[in-house]
């Protein structure tokens, strides 16, 4: 894995923009780190890249926002059970052909596809983060 050393949440933005360039229909990439880490801002840089030009807000009460057919953000904090996550629709994004964003993925492992990629994001507060991808 490489790493990527950010000192502000622009930085982080600025990368996590560069990153989606990378980014292809039907990639679904795990956003790992703690409550508070910048999984949500590395979500916002991630849809700059690709175009998405909308406010984007953590879908933890929503379980997963959507971005037109392009951007499908989960949050899978609150979820207790894969079965759960099946009754909400989850497969039908993750065949929708769109590139999914998944917080707390540990939550459906079950259910993610094969070859997910995987960043890790660590810091709390005004610390520089350690983006790991």
């Amino acid at each position: 894995m490489a790493v990527f050393i950010s000192h502000s949440p622009e930085e982080t933005i600025f990368w996590a923009e560069s990153y989606a360039k990378g980014l292809k229909a039907g990639d679904t990439v795990l956003l790992d780190g703690n409550m508070g880490a910048g999984k949500t801002v590395l979500a916002k840089g991630i849809a700059k890249g690709l175009g998405i030009g909308d406010e984007i807000t953590s879908p933890t009460y929503a379980y997963v926002n959507t971005y037109g057919n392009k951007l499908f953000h989960f949050d899978c904090y609150r979820i207790v059970s894969e079965r759960q996550a099946i009754e909400l629709g989850f497969l039908d994004y993750f065949a929708a052909g769109g590139v999914c964003l998944v917080e707390w993925s540990e939550k459906i492992a079950g259910l993610l596809p094969e070859n997910c990629k995987r960043v890790r994001i660590s810091g709390m507060g005004e610390d520089p983060r350690e983006i790991e991808f």
